[in-house]
C-alpha cells in the first residue's frame, strides 16, 4: 500500500527557507554592523565606535530631513487610515452593491501598479496642479504618500473585520444601542488592533518610500530616504549605515508594538 503524501514535511523546505532568510537578512546585519565601524570606510572594519551614531545626530541635513520625514508620515498615516477604516466599513458591514468588485479593484491599484506608474501619475496630477494654483508646499507630498498607503492600511483593517463577530454588533442594535454607539463601543474596540496595524504599516510605507517622494517634492522637501539616496551617489560613509540602523530599530519597535497589542486582546 503507497504510503500518504506528507503535506506536513517537504524534503528540502528547510534548507530552501534558511537560504531565504539569509539572502533576506544578512544585507541588513552587515549594514547594521557597519554602522559601528570607527573607519571612515564602509566595507573595511576599522574597530568599534559610536562616531557616525553622533555625526548624524549633528548633521543639520539629517535633522530636518527626519523631521520631515516624521510629519509626512504621521499626517499621511491618520489620513489614509482614517480612510481606509471607512472603506472597509462600507465594503464589509454593507450588503453587496453594484460596483464592488470595481470599488475593491480601486483600493487595490496601488498594490498592483508598480510604484513607478503611481508616481510618474501623481507627478503629472501634482504639476497640473501647481500651475494652476502657483502652491508648492507639503500638501502636494502628503495627498501623494496618503494615495499610496490607503491600500496598505486597508488589507489589515478589512482582514480584522472579516474575522469579528458580527453577532456582538446585532446584539447592541437588538439592545437598542444606536449605530454610533453601537460603532464606539462594540466595532471600535474589537477593531483596534486592525487599526493600529494599518496605521502602523501606512506610517512605515510613507517613512521610507524614495520613488513618490522624489518625483512628487520640490526643493526643500528632502525626506530621509531621498536624502540617503543623494549621499549614496555622492560617497557612501558609514553615516549612511547609521542612518539605516536607526530605521531598522523603529521598524522592529513597530513590529514589536503590534505583536503586544494583538496578544493583549486576544488575553482580553
Amino acid at each position: 500500500m503507497a504510503k500518504a503524501f506528507p503535506v506536513t514535511h517537504q524534503r528540502g523546505f528547510g534548507a530552501v527557507a534558511i537560504t531565504t532568510f539569509v539572502f533576506l537578512y544578512a544585507p541588513l546585519a552587515v549594514a547594521l554592523v557597519f554602522a559601528f565601524n570607527a573607519g571612515t570606510s564602509p566595507a573595511k572594519w576599522g574597530g568599534f565606535s559610536l562616531r557616525w551614531f553622533q555625526s548624524a545626530a549633528n548633521n543639520q541635513q539629517v535633522i530636518s530631513a527626519s523631521i520631515l520625514s516624521l510629519k509626512l508620515a504621521a499626517t499621511s498615516a491618520t489620513l489614509s487610515t482614517t480612510l481606509a477604516t471607512l472603506a472597509a466599513l462600507a465594503m464589509t458591514r454593507t450588503p453587496r452593491f453594484r460596483g464592488w468588485t470595481l470599488a475593491y479593484s480601486t483600493i487595490s491599484v496601488p498594490l498592483m501598479v508598480p510604484e513607478i506608474v503611481t508616481a510618474v501619475a501623481l507627478l503629472i496630477v501634482t504639476a497640473t496642479f501647481r500651475g494652476w494654483t502657483g502652491y508648492s508646499g507639503l500638501g502636494y507630498l502628503i495627498l501623494a504618500h496618503t494615495a499610496f498607503c490607503v491600500p496598505f492600511a486597508y488589507l489589515p483593517i478589512r482582514a480584522r473585520l472579516h474575522t469579528m463577530d458580527i453577532s456582538l454588533e446585532r446584539a447592541a442594535g437588538d439592545l437598542y444601542a444606536s449605530p454610533w454607539n453601537a460603532f464606539r463601543f462594540v466595532t471600535m474596540p474589537l477593531l483596534f488592533p486592525g487599526i493600529l496595524a494599518g496605521f502602523i504599516l501606512a506610517f512605515v510605507t510613507s517613512l521610507d518610500d524614495v520613488v513618490i517622494t522624489e518625483f512628487v517634492k520640490t526643493a526643500g522637501q528632502d525626506t530621509l530616504p531621498t536624502y540617503m539616496l543623494g549621499q549614496v551617489r555622492r560617497t557612501i560613509t558609514p553615516e549612511v549605515n547609521a542612518i539605516a540602523a536607526v530605521f531598522l530599530l523603529i521598524s522592529v519597535a513597530l513590529v514589536i508594538c503590534i505583536y503586544v497589542v494583538n496578544e493583549r486582546t486576544k488575553i482580553n
